[in-house]
């Protein structure tokens, strides 16, 4: 691997933790619009930062607090990682497609700052689903689900730049044209995206079947949103990895549950 290559590659990723966390790498490594464009490549890898993150607190909480208390602010500390930026796609989402009839409605829904009763509705549902999941799991295994869970759930959404194109004909509001991947970055993203499931895997190999699911939701939201918008946006994008998240650990409890 060429030097060239090598910087290139370590720029998109930390252009990838910047856009998708809120560390602030772009003080220590300097990135340009390109970087930020080939950033969506390196989205399991901020995947690593918050599903370690979140599976760190919930462990290490549950020696201290009850399961759904540990669960509640190990999520709150990856809201704060984040910013949110996962959860406020999923809220525009909801909005949109919720109330929205014809492409260009649904796409000034989703563009409005403000939240509707869709939204509302669907954060609340999220909350209560993923609390439930992970505080019904012994606290170990729920950090090792979760720390599964994100890292491929973003790998999954991140496909949504390879299958569709961008909705809004004026690009996105970040200024960012994410490029479609070339087959060596996808093999990396992919890569990235599953190392973290070893652990689960190590702990039963029927724990490979939970990918099923999240990857039938991002096929049949890729359909929908095609259907629908013609494309994917940013928002899109958030409110398919926290489906994917949700429909991989619903899976995984699934399963532990009969095993």
């Amino acid at each position: 691997m060429s030097q060239n290559t090598s910087d290139s590659i370590i720029r998109d990723a930390a252009a990838a933790v910047t856009l998708f966390t809120r560390l602030p790498l772009w003080k220590l490594v300097k990135v340009s619009q390109g970087n930020y464009d080939r950033a969506v490549g390196f989205l399991p890898l901020a995947g690593w930062i918050t599903g370690g993150t979140c599976a760190v607190l919930i462990y290490a909480l549950s020696f201290v607090l009850p399961p759904l208390a540990a669960v509640a602010i190990a999520l709150s500390g990856r809201l704060l990682l984040t910013g949110a930026l996962h959860e406020d796609g999923l809220a525009d989402f909801c909005d949109g497609f919720g109330g929205g009839y014809t492409k260009e409605r649904i796409l000034a829904i989703m563009k409005d700052s403000h939240i509707g009763t869709y939204g509302v509705i669907g954060l609340i549902i999220y909350f209560l689903t993923i609390s439930a999941l992970l505080s019904s799991l012994p606290s170990l295994f729920a950090a090792v689900a979760i720390l599964a869970s994100d890292p491929f759930s973003k790998l999954l959404a991140g496909q949504l730049t390879n299958l569709l194109p961008y909705a809004r004909p004026e690009g996105a509001k970040n200024k960012a044209s994410y490029q479609r991947m070339k087959p060596g970055r996808l093999i990396i993203m992919t890569i990235i995206g599953m190392i973290p499931a070893i652990p689960l895997l190590s702990e039963n190999r029927w724990y490979a079947l939970a990918a099923i699911l999240p990857l039938i939701v991002m096929c049949g939201l890729c359909v929908y949103m095609r259907r629908k918008i013609g494309g994917y946006t940013g928002d899109c994008c958030g409110a398919t990895f926290i489906l994917c998240e949700i429909s991989s650990l619903t899976a995984i409890t699934i399963i532990h549950s009969q095993l």
